[in-house]
């Protein structure tokens, strides 16, 4: 190969490798940026309300979640409910609540993500026609979790995740994890409030 051509070609690579940088680095933060932008924030009740779709146990913690059963990211969540639930299962009642609009077929609800989530020993999941018991609650995203104290009163608003469709540590489990440890002091911030890394609830 002369002088002339393998110029040439390293000058392709180089030009090549310049226009891939920026594509990747574009590439990243646009993932990025899906990962950590939340969904709509949810505006629920400080008290159980009286229009919930199943009444509330006296005396036990009540967690509800929301969550669109097409929602890749959702399944996250549900895992990392399945945690919550290995600790405090004896102390607390969780709910979970998924989409069901009237135009779709009972697999399109009932599918992986349903039975991932009926699966969690203690956990009772229900179809939410028309998104009824979301609106109930103020629920806007899929994952959306809320905790209610014994006495009813809202103690957690948020999301379970710390990016989108990742499980692993994060600031709501820990949060509610605190709150439901035996002898833990009532917190003066109540409720706490993390973001919630959804699809949004209500769309098809």
């Amino acid at each position: 190969m002369s002088f002339f051509a393998l110029l040439k070609k390293q000058s392709v690579i180089v030009l090549m490798v310049a226009l891939w940088i920026p594509a990747v680095g574009s590439g990243i933060n646009v993932l990025w940026k899906y990962s950590t932008t939340p969904g709509k924030a949810a505006t629920p009740p400080a008290q159980w309300p009286g229009d919930a779709p199943v009444a509330r146990a006296d005396g036990r913690a009540t967690l509800v979640m929301f969550a669109h059963p097409q929602c890749p990211c959702t399944s996250a969540s549900v895992g990392e409910l399945a945690i919550i639930m290995a600790h405090h299962s004896s102390g607390l009642d969780a709910d979970v609540y998924f989409y069901a609009p009237k135009n779709k077929p009972e697999g399109w609800v009932k599918n992986d993500l349903w039975k991932m989530a009926a699966a969690i020993p203690g956990v009772r999941v229900f179809e939410d026609h028309e998104a009824a018991a979301a609106q109930s609650f103020g629920a806007f995203t899929s994952g959306q979790v809320l905790l209610y104290d014994s006495q009813g009163s809202l103690e957690f608003n948020g999301g379970i995740t710390a990016f989108r469709g990742h499980s692993g540590d994060n600031a709501g489990r820990t949060v509610i994890t605190s709150l439901l440890q035996d002898g833990a002091p009532r917190r003066n911030d109540l409720p706490v409030r993390t973001p919630v890394l959804g699809c949004s609830l209500r769309g098809e």
